[in-house]
């Protein structure tokens, strides 16, 4: 019988080719049945540390293209709601491919969207700009948004707050690079403009009718995609303002990574999924086919998007 021989390498060369490999990316692909494109959406750079590209479609409706980035526990929590505690980076461990893909969507999207509730749960200092939830790729975010022409500097911020109860001092308030409207109602108007006529910074204000005790998901895109000439919409939450989005069937694409923890629950606990305040029956809950699934360590990314009626 003919011996195998095994073939052995230096230790100093797997080491290297580790190190490399680390290098090139953040995350792994385990699966992607995303269609194949003609041209890279993704400069290369950013494609080595995704692993794959980034493509995403027109909407078929006359709004944006709606896409969600949501990070939640094994058990499906995504805020411990805990003073301090309540952001997603309690739930991530502020994981670095997690913060790499959420600036990633960041810097694909001509705006985004938040709740008010969302606001409040992060520092006054925070900015939803891609490079400050990862700024080890600022130049290549930037990059990405220059080789797309028709984007701005960082992406519109779009606050949804009928109240109009937000806190002006914030740092998206005055910023002059980033560019922040809030939507909100009559009465939240009335609100803001008075507030704002003593606090130093700038704020724009559009009114959306309510009368149905709500401002309506399609009303916030139909304005977006008229007065905003946006195309692509990142939704960031909080889980109330996904539910009514979701529910207005006004979500294309979701990401979400699942950390591995497990936060639970007790019964007069609240601790939200990344769906709140709307339920649906089994004839009528919306699918989703995935997309893509990647991997880093203990962590998966998943992507799905909505089936089609």
């Amino acid at each position: 019988m003919q011996n195998k021989v095994r073939q052995s390498y230096p230790v100093a060369s797997l080491l290297a080719g580790l190190q490399e490999r680390q290098q090139m990316g953040l995350v792994r692909t385990l699966i992607d049945c995303d269609e194949a494109y003609a041209e890279s959406a993704l400069p290369q750079k950013l494609r080595e540390l995704y692993d794959g590209d980034l493509h995403f479609r027109t909407s078929p409706a006359v709004r944006p293209f709606v896409i969600a980035n949501f990070v939640s526990t094994l058990d499906g929590v995504v805020s411990y709601e805990i003073k301090g505690k309540s952001g997603g980076s309690t739930i991530s461990g502020s994981d670095p491919a997690d913060r790499f893909i959420m600036g990633l969507l960041r810097a694909s999207a001509d705006a985004i969207v938040v709740g008010a509730g969302t606001l409040r749960d992060v520092s006054a200092k925070s900015l939803w700009t891609p490079e400050y939830v990862y700024p080890d790729a600022k130049d290549l975010y930037a990059e990405y948004r220059v080789s797309a022409k028709s984007r701005s500097e960082y992406p519109l911020l779009v606050i949804v707050s009928g109240s109009g109860q937000l806190e002006l001092n914030r740092a998206i308030f005055r910023t002059p690079a980033v560019r922040t409207v809030v939507i909100t109602t009559a009465a939240g108007s009335d609100e803001l403009t008075r507030r704002s006529a003593s606090t130093p910074g700038s704020i724009e204000i559009h009114a959306l009718d309510s009368s149905s005790g709500n401002i309506a998901p399609r009303a916030i895109l139909e304005l977006l995609h008229s007065q905003f000439a946006v195309k692509t919409l990142l939704h960031e939450g909080g889980p109330t303002l996904f539910g009514q989005f979701l529910a207005a069937e006004a979500v294309d694409e979701f990401f979400l990574t699942l950390s591995p923890q497990v936060a639970g629950r007790k019964g007069d606990t609240t601790r939200p999924a990344f769906l709140q305040g709307v339920e649906f029956a089994p004839d009528s809950a919306p699918w989703f086919q995935m997309v893509s699934a990647k991997q880093n360590a203990a962590y998966l990314y998943l992507r799905y998007r909505r089936r089609s009626s």
